[in-house]
């Protein structure tokens, strides 16, 4: 497995409740199959999330308005983006918009594991546990962190003869 889980404000305990423990599991480990070595991640994302059950339903986070989670189900949305680490406090804050709404119970949030090389504040891990306990008085959501290292997009011949052929 290229992923890790980092667990806070007992979202452990909401996915045991509510039976989705090996779920959420089975569904990190397709995700990292399907997207290992991928240049093009959103519709991957889209069909495995599908696939497992997670695209069924309402997924708007404020009606009327196009923010959706990428995926929900039994209570617990599903976010992320794998462009940017960055992207833990917009994520963290679509999911509060839903746990103080109570339409979310718990949350799921997907980033990717790889930072610069050259970054002195640790682990991504390390980073996550520290900027969660920063924010904790505003950020109350029982949340999965995921963290995913997809490794080195192949690319492959087809491609390349086509990068290699257009004019510069």
């Amino acid at each position: 497995m290229s992923f890790e889980m980092l667990y806070f404000n007992d979202a452990e305990k909401v996915f045991t409740k509510k039976k989705l423990t090996k779920d959420i599991q089975l569904t990190m480990e397709y995700i990292d199959e399907m997207l290992a070595g991928r240049s093009y991640r959103g519709e991957l994302l889209r069909q495995a999330l599908s696939d497992m059950d997670w695209r069924n339903g309402d997924l708007s986070i404020i009606s009327g308005r196009k923010y959706y989670y990428k995926g929900y189900k039994s209570g617990v949305a599903l976010d992320g983006s794998f462009n940017s680490y960055e992207y833990i406090l917009t994520g963290l804050f679509r999911l509060q918009i839903g746990f103080v709404k109570g339409t979310v119970d718990a949350g799921i949030l997907m980033l990717p594991s790889n930072r610069g090389e050259k970054s002195p504040l640790g682990t991504t891990a390390q980073i996550v546990s520290t900027e969660i306990k920063m924010i904790n008085k505003s950020i109350t959501v029982p949340v999965a962190i995921c963290l995913f290292d997809f490794g080195i997009p192949i690319i492959s011949e087809e491609n390349q003869v086509e990068e290699e052929t257009i004019p510069s």
